[in-house]
């Protein structure tokens, strides 16, 4: 059912907190410290978990006065400490260390029986909760669990834990983590995800709970550094980390955060970012009734909004700890009726209606982003030509088939790419929504350096401050120069191929639509 936009626009978050638009800035200003993995050991055979020392959370996210529980088991059973940390740039070390917490005793908990729809759901005793104090700015948190040394000959093996702070304050962008995507890939605790059933990688009624640890990651490349935080460091964290870098005003929320349609009305620039391929329905009806009520969607992704995935309560009655898939955004379309076996229960409506394109089949290749058209605002001050590429960018999975209302002159074809500009008010308006489509290649997996990203070596740079600030300049009805470019990027002399996109599935391309009218 779609939402009605005055409905939106008297919503309680319609009134939501006053803005802060120099918090990151503030907050990024503070030392940073030094937040990585360095001792890491997975079980064998297959290297899914680190059952050594592992966790989860209570929730996906929170706010400050919400109690947040931390669980955790340790294999033999060992002391251990917390050390949170809040991700973001702090001068480059990538994170700031908030507080520490233990040390406490661990124990050994138990591997979850399998339940209906092969649902793997732990019920462990909690460690310990902290009250989130309200000086805990919106953001993307780790707790790096860490076992106590107690003599010289035993290690300090680690993991993580990752939960997000929300906050209701008024914000420029509004960054959506993808942890729906993160729990139907997560294998913990002995391969069971919603792509192992026997049946079919994209069989229907298979259930994945956010109630167990995030394994570590099992697609396209290997890298233990990142086990227990889901896919952030992989996918999305480089984005962060740039926008924090650049002093954009951003907030941070979880998938189910985003079934309340008003969370959209807070800020100026919703962003959709690195892997988001699962969504409950309401997801998709505030997201399309806040564009119509003018939010900026800008969907900086690969394989989006494909899977209708329903929330449901925890054994313990919390809301939205299980998804389960039942159906597919659009349907059974394309060249799809040759991938899916089994028939689903329900249906979505189109992706493409949303994001300006979706899934297309085969949806694994990848290629060279080419600028086509190269007098498109999005390529201003970069010096690339029609014809000019960068090479290998495009990969993994991507979007394509646009939809086919008329689209506008700013619809971003300057790319080969599935970008579109969306429905407003039922008309396609200037700029109301850019879509920016499709995976990139995997960051560099060389060691601790994988994430963050070095900013003068990954594809950041003049096009990328111009691509915000021209959204923000629409959204405050103005015009900006091409030549607002980040001081980083004047100093430095940024290369003319730097585009708008992070080192992850962040970048955009697909099938080529026509060129902008």
């Amino acid at each position: 059912m779609e939402i009605a936009r005055r409905a939106l626009l008297q919503s309680p978050l319609a009134l939501a907190l006053p803005p802060s638009p120099d918090l990151i800035r503030r907050e990024n200003a503070k030392p940073g410290a030094d937040w990585q993995l360095t001792n890491i050991y997975t079980n064998s055979p297959k290297r899914f978990r680190t059952s050594l020392i592992e966790g989860y959370c209570s929730n996906q996210s929170v706010e400050a006065g919400d109690t947040l529980r931390i669980f955790v088991s340790v294999n033999p059973a060992r002391r251990f400490s917390i050390d949170v940390f809040r991700l973001g740039y702090y001068g480059g070390a990538g994170a700031r260390r908030i507080t520490r917490l233990g040390p406490f005793r661990g124990k050994p908990q138990p591997d979850p029986t399998i339940g209906p729809n092969r649902l793997r759901e732990c019920r462990w005793e909690p460690s310990t909760e902290i009250t989130i104090p309200a000086d805990w700015p919106s953001g993307v948190y780790l707790g790096r669990l860490e076992c106590v040394a107690e003599s010289p000959s035993e290690h300090g093996w680690q993991s993580y834990v990752v939960f997000v702070v929300r906050d209701r304050r008024r914000a420029g962008i509004l960054f959506q983590v993808s942890d729906n995507t993160w729990a139907a890939y997560n294998r913990w605790p002995d391969d069971y995800s919603l792509y192992t059933d026997p049946r079919h990688p994209w069989a229907p009624g298979v259930a994945a709970s956010f109630d167990r640890p995030y394994g570590k990651y099992a697609q396209i490349y290997d890298h233990p550094q990142s086990v227990g935080s889901g896919e952030f460091l992989l996918w999305e964290f480089p984005l962060a980390y740039w926008l924090e870098q650049h002093g954009y005003d951003v907030t941070y929320c979880s998938n189910s955060d985003m079934i309340d349609p008003d969370q959209f009305l807070r800020t100026k620039i919703f962003l959709s970012v690195g892997h988001d391929e699962y969504w409950d329905p309401r997801q998709y009806d505030g997201a399309l009734a806040s564009v119509r009520a003018g939010t900026t969607h800008l969907y900086l992704c690969g394989n989006a909004v494909m899977g209708v995935t329903p929330f449901q309560p925890s054994y313990d009655g919390r809301n939205n700890r299980i998804l389960s898939r039942e159906g597919v955004f659009g349907g059974i379309y394309g060249d799809f009726g040759s991938w899916f076996k089994e028939p689903f229960p329900t249906e979505g409506p189109k992706a493409n209606k949303l994001i300006g394109a979706h899934s297309v089949y085969p949806f694994n290749s990848g290629g060279d982003w080419i600028c086509s058209s190269p007098r498109h605002w999005m390529f201003d001050g970069t010096g690339m030509k029609q014809g000019d590429s960068i090479p290998g960018l495009v990969g993994w999975e991507f979007h394509g088939d646009p939809p086919t209302f008329p689209v506008s002159k700013w619809w971003p074809a300057a790319m080969p790419s599935a970008a579109a500009s969306l429905l407003s008010n039922g008309r396609p308006p200037s700029i109301p929504a850019i879509a920016v489509t499709s995976s990139s290649t995997p960051p560099p997996s060389g060691g601790r350096k994988a994430f963050p990203p070095r900013p003068d070596t990954c594809c950041l740079g003049r096009t990328g401050c111009v691509l915000m600030g021209r959204i923000r300049a629409y959204n405050a009805s103005r015009e900006i120069s091409s030549n607002a470019a980040c001081e980083q990027c004047r100093q430095k002399g940024t290369d003319s191929r730097c585009i708008a996109t992070s080192n992850s599935t962040s970048t955009a391309l697909g099938r080529r639509p026509p060129d902008p009218v």
